[in-house]
Formats: structure tokens, sequence, C-alpha cells
């Protein structure tokens, strides 16, 4: 679940720490870590186009979609997390494996 969550506020770097940490304690944590890595990975992309594109107004609403997605997804995965449920992100690049 910590690993959903920090991912609102520090990105893939909470994700990642996390999973690193406590991968090899159970195939659920080690599976829902690398979902949230995945998930801010592929969001770090929309974050990097939405700040290169940031000089026209149209990055802007991009950096906001993004976070708000990054919002509510990881809340709802944290939830399922938190119910010992497996969650997959609808469309996270599935970048670790």
């Amino acid at each position: 679940m910590l690993c959903h969550l920090l991912g609102i506020v520090t990105g893939f770097l909470g994700a990642l720490i996390i999973w690193l940490i406590k991968k090899d304690l159970s195939k659920f944590v080690d599976d829902q870590g690398k979902e949230a890595l995945n998930f801010q990975l592929t969001l770090l992309i929309g974050d990097v186009i939405g700040i290169a594109t940031s000089c026209v107004v149209v990055g802007w609403f991009i950096l906001m979609l993004v976070w708000a997605i990054r919002l509510v997804f990881c809340i709802v995965a944290a939830i399922a997390a938190n119910k010992g449920e497996y969650y997959r992100y609808p469309f996270a690049i599935r970048l670790i494996k």
C-alpha cells in the first residue's frame, strides 16, 4: 500500500525505494511494488512531455491531467492493496516484469 501512496508525493522514487527494500518479503509486495513503479514511470513520461510543452498552454493541461490521474489511481490502488487484492493500473507500461 505504501508504494502506491508514496507515488502521489515522491513519484517513482518512493515506489522504487520501498520495492527494493521489501520485494523479498512476499510475492504480493513484490507484485504490487512493481506495479506501482511501472505506473509511476509511465506517468514520468507524461510529466516530461508536459514540461517539454509547457511553453505552450497545452503543456500545463497535460501536467494537471497527469497529476489528477496520479492522485486518483494511486488512492484506488492503495485501497485495493490494503484489502489484499492484486491491483492492475489500466494504462501502465510494464517496463519492469
